[in-house]
C-alpha cells in the first residue's frame, strides 16, 4: 500500500511539473499559444513586442476611464433648444488635454510651420496663412478692443492664455500636427531616429517633414526620401530598422474629443461615485448647485471665468470675483474629479462632432459621433501608398480663406468606394455626416429627390460659393435665396462649455451650441483627446470611493 502512495505522489509531481513548463512557456510570451513556434528567435521568424505593458500618458494629457453616464440636460429649457435630450452613453477610456491649448502651444505649431513651409516661397504661402488664428474677432462695432487684436496671440503676456480666434479647421490640422511631432520625439527616444531628425526639416536639411502615416506605411519616403542618413542607433550596419505599429512605440493621434468624450470628462462623475453608484447627478464640472466656492479658504470666489451679469465680467476692483475680465491663465480655477481644468468657463471649445439637434441613440449608445468620413490610403502602380512629394494639396473655405488639406510628405487619402462597402452591414458610404438626419433617405421627399430641388433637403441651409476668375481673383457669392429655413449643414460643428462672455447658464457641460466650421470667434478655443490603447483602467484595485484630487 506504501508503494502505492509513494508510486501516485511521484506521478503527480511529475505531472505538475510538466503543466508548470508548459504554463511558463506558454505565458512568457516568446513562444506562440497558436503554432508553438519561437517569436522575437534571432534567427527570424515572427517578430513582436511581448514586452508591451501599458501605454503612456500622451504630453500635456490626462487618463479618463470611461464608463456609462447620461448625455444631456440636467436644467430647465429655458432656450428651447430642445438639442440635448438626456440619453444613456457609454464612453470608452481615453486621454484630454489637461488644459486648453494656450497661445504658446499654437505659436510653437506656427513656428514650426513658419520654419518648414517658408511662407516667402509662393508655392507655400498659403500654409502658413491658413494655420494663423483670425486676429480681428477681438473687434467689436462699438468696442475698443485693438489692443487685444495686435497683442494676445502673440505676446507673452497672453502666452499661458487659452487660443482663440482658431476655427474648428485649423483646430483638427493642429492636432494631426501635434500627432506627428510627439511621434518624432519617441522615435527619437527609441533610437530608431537620431537625435538630429527632429530639426532636420526644421533647419532645412532635408526637403520634406516627418508624417506618422507615411513612416509607418512607406518609411523611405519620409524626410524627402533622405531617412537614411537619419537613423538611429537601432540601424545594423547598413540595414535600415523602422518601427511598425506592432512595436508599440507610436502614441495614437491626437485629435478633437468627440462631444460625448467631452461631457463625460466635463461631468467627472467620478467624484461622485460611491461603488458602483453615481450619488445624483451634476450641474456643473463641480459638486453643488452654485458657482461659487463654499470651502474657508475663497469663501464666495467664483470656481469659473464667466459673465456675472450685464456689463459685469469680473466684479469690482480690488475684489474681483473671478480674476478676469476677458480669459484668463489656463489652471487658474481648481480642476474637476479628472484632474482637468477650465472644463466650464474661460473659453468654449470645439468638439469634432457635426451637430444635429437629435443624438441618435437607437443607432449607436457607444462612442456616439456624427462626423465620419471613411477614409483609405490611396495606392501607386508600384503598390506603395501614395506620398505627396512636394505638392500642397489646398482647399477654400467658405469665407475664403485658403487651408492646406496635404501636406509635403503626407499620404494621399481619398474616400472608401465599392470595394469596401460591398455587401457590408456596418456602413455603406464613406460620408456619413448626415446619416439618417440630413441625407436624403431622412428626407420626407425620399425617392422624389432630385439634384434640382435645393428646397427639399432636410436642412435647406444658405450654400454660399467661393470661385476664382481667370485672373486668379476670388468670387465670392453669397445665397440670398430668400427659401433658406435652416442653418444646419454637414459643415457645423458642436463646440461645448461656457466661456467669458457667457452667463452660467451655459457652463453646464451639456449645454451644445454650433458654430459653421469655417468661423472663428473671440471665446472658442480647443483641446485635443487620445484614444486609450488596451485595458479599459489603470489599476484593478477598487475603492469605495473616488479619491478626491489636490492642487
Amino acid at each position: 500500500m506504501k508503494n502505492y502512495i509513494s508510486a501516485l505522489f511521484s506521478l503527480l509531481l511529475v505531472l505538475g511539473g510538466f503543466s508548470s513548463c508548459s504554463k511558463s512557456s506558454s505565458s512568457s510570451g516568446n513562444v506562440s499559444r497558436a503554432t508553438g513556434w519561437k517569436i522575437n528567435s534571432k534567427d527570424g521568424g515572427f517578430q513582436f513586442n511581448s514586452s508591451f505593458k501599458e501605454q503612456a500618458t500622451p504630453p500635456g494629457t490626462v487618463f479618463i476611464e470611461g464608463g456609462t453616464f447620461t448625455k444631456g440636460k440636467v436644467q430647465d429649457d429655458i432656450m428651447h433648444d430642445w438639442n440635448n435630450s438626456p440619453t444613456q452613453q457609454h464612453v470608452q477610456s481615453f486621454y484630454m488635454d489637461e488644459t486648453e491649448v494656450t497661445n504658446k502651444m499654437y505659436l510653437e505649431y506656427l513656428d514650426w510651420i513658419k520654419a518648414v513651409y517658408p511662407p516667402e516661397d509662393p508655392k507655400y504661402t498659403n500654409i502658413y496663412k491658413g494655420a494663423v488664428p483670425d486676429t480681428l474677432v477681438w473687434r467689436n462695432r462699438l468696442g475698443f478692443n485693438e489692443a487685444l487684436t495686435n497683442t494676445y496671440l502673440r505676446h507673452p503676456a497672453y502666452a499661458e492664455y487659452p487660443v482663440v480666434g482658431v476655427n474648428w479647421v485649423q483646430a483638427a490640422q493642429y492636432s494631426e500636427w501635434r500627432t506627428d511631432r510627439v511621434n518624432e520625439l519617441l522615435l527619437t527616444k527609441e533610437g530608431y531616429l537620431t537625435e538630429d531628425a527632429l530639426y532636420a526639416a526644421y533647419n532645412g536639411d532635408v526637403q520634406g517633414a516627418f508624417s506618422t502615416e507615411a513612416y509607418i506605411n512607406n518609411p523611405e519616403s519620409v524626410y524627402g526620401g533622405a531617412i537614411d542618413s537619419l537613423q538611429g542607433k537601432l540601424k545594423k550596419d547598413s540595414t535600415s530598422v523602422f518601427a511598425k505599429r506592432s512595436s508599440g512605440v507610436f502614441t495614437p493621434e491626437y485629435r478633437l474629443p468627440t462631444e460625448t468624450e467631452w461631457e463625460y470628462a466635463a461631468q467627472a462623475l467620478i467624484g461622485t461615485r460611491e461603488y458602483n453608484n453615481y450619488r445624483g447627478r451634476k450641474k456643473y464640472p463641480w459638486e453643488g448647485d452654485y458657482t461659487r466656492s463654499g470651502q474657508r479658504v475663497g469663501r464666495g470666489d467664483q470656481l469659473a471665468n464667466f459673465k456675472q451679469g450685464k456689463g459685469d465680467y469680473g466684479g469690482i476692483a480690488g475684489w474681483s470675483d473671478d480674476g478676469a475680465d476677458i480669459t484668463t491663465e489656463v489652471q487658474s480655477y481648481k480642476p474637476n474629479d479628472f484632474g482637468l481644468y477650465d472644463m466650464a468657463g474661460n473659453v468654449s471649445e470645439w468638439v469634432a462632432d457635426v451637430y444635429r439637434p437629435i443624438v441618435d441613440d437607437e443607432i449607436s449608445d457607444f462612442n456616439y459621433y456624427r462626423g465620419n468620413i471613411f477614409m483609405k490610403k490611396a495606392i501607386g502602380e508600384d503598390g506603395k501608398v501614395k506620398v505627396l512629394r512636394d505638392s500642397v494639396v489646398y482647399d477654400t473655405l467658405a469665407n475664403g480663406r485658403i487651408v492646406a488639406v496635404n501636406l509635403p510628405g503626407e499620404i494621399k487619402m481619398v474616400p472608401v468606394g465599392a470595394d469596401e462597402t460591398y455587401l457590408r452591414t456596418n456602413f455603406d458610404r464613406s460620408d456619413n455626416r448626415g446619416f439618417r438626419d440630413g441625407d436624403a433617405g431622412s428626407s420626407r421627399f425620399y425617392e422624389r429627390f432630385s439634384d434640382d430641388e435645393n428646397n427639399r433637403k432636410m436642412y435647406d441651409s444658405p450654400d454660399h460659393k467661393v470661385e476664382r476668375d481667370s485672373t486668379g481673383k476670388l468670387l465670392r457669392n453669397y445665397d440670398k435665396s430668400n427659401y433658406r429655413t435652416s442653418l444646419i449643414d454637414d459643415e457645423v460643428r458642436v463646440y461645448k462649455g461656457g466661456s467669458w462672455r457667457d452667463r452660467a447658464y451655459w457652463l453646464d457641460p451639456a449645454q451644445r451650441r454650433y458654430l459653421p466650421q469655417y468661423m472663428a470667434t473671440d471665446d472658442i478655443g480647443f483641446r485635443c483627446a487620445v484614444s486609450r490603447v488596451g485595458s479599459k483602467s489603470k489599476t484593478k484595485n477598487k475603492t469605495v470611493r473616488h479619491k478626491k484630487r489636490t492642487r
